[in-house]
């Protein structure tokens, strides 16, 4: 009984060593913590090989960027004068042919128009006879003047007369030496006289305001007709178109015989004192360009100065346009047409990290760039923030060290890669 019991008590031991179980189960830890590698612990990094003799490689540094564009513009002359018709008529002559130079009062057309004559025809005979009519009636109101004068000094008589007779009756009177009828009819008789040169005074007064009234109105008349009938010959004299200023007389859009409106547009001329350049320029600039901005245009292997005068509204496929001014000389023989081209300067130079201008910036927008590692046999993308930009470098803000290499050639074969091999 006590060997049976023994027997059953004794502990199996277990065998030591890997077993093929073991090996399975490792496998598969490994395969998935690799699994779990590649999918959130390695960086997945699409690479592409490069010839590094087809790109372009430059280096980032310090530097002093000047805030510029390089604009095209076209000549043009400093002012334009518009020809207009003041006066209506027909064409009778052309004195001067389109394309020549003229000079101011100079004769360019002759125009022609009846109903005007007939007008300054008219307007003549109605003011020769407003002044018959006033001479006429200057001659009367003299009559009457002297008249009046005549009147006045038979009633001046009148009361002398008058006045010596009263006095000698009242002193007949005092000695009743007449009746007191006698002595009463002869005051009478003066205080009438005297009534009587009173009242005409007055009428003399009156009536002379009256006619000073009247001669000033006729007069006012025959001066407002006097001066319609010159503005009436002026028309007359304006149906001789004339230069209004020196200049070339580019366009005249008028033929023989033919029939002109009044301000009708006959044509116009170029004013040639000075010129002023018209430049196209791209709207992303709209914000900075304003009237008072210097250029410098090089002509000849000499710099001359621009400033803005005027920036024009409107924009149009893009672009919107500026006017300027040369200040000081300006280059020879200048034509109408020529295209220049001037560096606009939009802000003060100033320290800077520059990196050169290149076609990458067509596929990035500036957003990121190619940078070459220590090494150089590798590249890659990285984020930057570029600022203002000149025809050279755009001013780098951030993104990028001093001394650092980036790819500045066109992107467009690298595809969505990240990082480029360099052979």
């Amino acid at each position: 009984m006590n060997t049976t019991t023994e027997s059953m008590d004794r502990v199996i031991e277990k065998k030591k060593g890997i077993r093929p179980q073991h090996i399975y189960i490792g496998l598969g830890v490994l395969f998935l913590l690799g699994i779990i590698y590649l999918a959130f612990i390695r960086k997945n990094v699409s690479t592409l090989r490069v010839d590094i003799e087809k790109i372009t490689i430059e280096t980032v540094e310090h530097g002093i960027f000047h805030d510029y564009i390089t604009v095209t513009g076209n000549v043009e002359p400093i002012a334009t004068i518009y020809l207009d018709a003041r006066v209506g008529g027909r064409v009778e002559e052309k004195v001067v042919e389109e394309g020549s130079m003229v000079k101011q009062g100079e004769v360019i057309l002759r125009l022609s128009n009846p109903d005007l004559t007939m007008n300054i025809l008219n307007s003549e005979a109605q003011l020769a006879e407003k002044a018959n009519f006033l001479r006429n009636t200057q001659v009367t109101m003299e009559q009457e003047r002297l008249n009046i004068k005549r009147e006045l000094l038979n009633l001046e008589f009148d009361i002398k007369k008058k006045k010596r007779a009263f006095d000698q009756n009242k002193v007949l009177f005092a000695e009743h030496l007449i009746s007191k009828e006698d002595f009463l009819k002869a005051e009478e008789d003066y205080q009438f006289a005297q009534r009587s040169y009173e009242l005409y005074m007055e009428r003399q007064k009156q009536d002379s305001i009256y006619r000073s009234i009247q001669v000033g109105q006729m007069e006012y008349n025959l001066q407002n007709m006097g001066e319609n009938l010159k503005l009436v010959h002026e028309q007359q004299e304006q149906l001789n178109v004339k230069a209004p200023v020196d200049g070339q007389l580019t366009i005249l859009d008028a033929e023989l015989g033919q029939s002109i409106p009044q301000g009708g547009r006959l044509g116009q001329i170029h004013v040639l004192t000075s010129f002023k350049v018209v430049a196209q320029i791209d709207e992303h600039y709209i914000d900075k360009v304003r009237e008072g901005l210097t250029a410098i245009l090089e002509r000849q292997g000499q710099e001359f100065k621009l400033k803005i005068r005027k920036v024009l509204p409107d924009v149009k496929d893009g672009r919107f346009a500026v006017e300027m001014v040369f200040e000081g000389e300006t280059p020879q023989n200048m034509r109408t047409g020529q295209t220049y081209y001037a560096r606009l300067q939009l802000g003060d130079p100033k320290e800077s990290l520059l990196l050169p201008r290149g076609s990458f910036f067509q596929s990035t927008g500036g957003q990121w760039i190619f940078v070459v590692g220590a090494d150089g046999k590798t590249a890659e993308q990285r984020f930057i923030k570029i600022g203002s930009q000149n025809p050279k470098y755009y001013e780098l803000l951030e993104g990028i060290e001093p001394g650092e290499r980036v790819i500045t050639s066109g992107y467009d074969s690298f595809g969505e890669n990240e990082r480029l091999v360099l052979d």
